[in-house]
């Protein structure tokens, strides 16, 4: 992973609400939350929502998915990991044995 990109997704987590949407989302699993439940899980206003969803959207730590008139929130799960394994991967490299 390219350090601009764990950048933007760190950057993105490091705001507290979008952080609270974000584990919202990520308890919820593959199947997505919707929307109107993370607004009312979080009592965020509307506006406010749709600012921070589309923040971690373009972070690509998200995607949308409609069904009928609900929309839902998913985790991209592999980026997470990416930046996870970015994090971790060169981990002690340094430190002398």
């Amino acid at each position: 992973m390219q350090i601009e990109i764990a950048a933007k997704a760190l950057k993105e987590l490091g705001h507290v609400t979008r952080l609270a949407i974000y584990r919202q989302v990520v308890k919820a699993g593959r199947q997505g939350i919707p929307v109107g439940e993370i607004q009312e899980r979080l009592d965020i206003p509307g506006s406010t929502l749709s600012h921070h969803i589309s923040s971690l959207a373009s972070a690509n730590l998200i995607e949308q998915r409609r069904e009928g008139r609900t929309l839902f929130c998913v985790a991209k799960y592999e980026h997470l990991t990416g930046v996870i394994d970015f994090l971790q991967d060169e981990c002690c490299v340094d430190e002398k044995c």
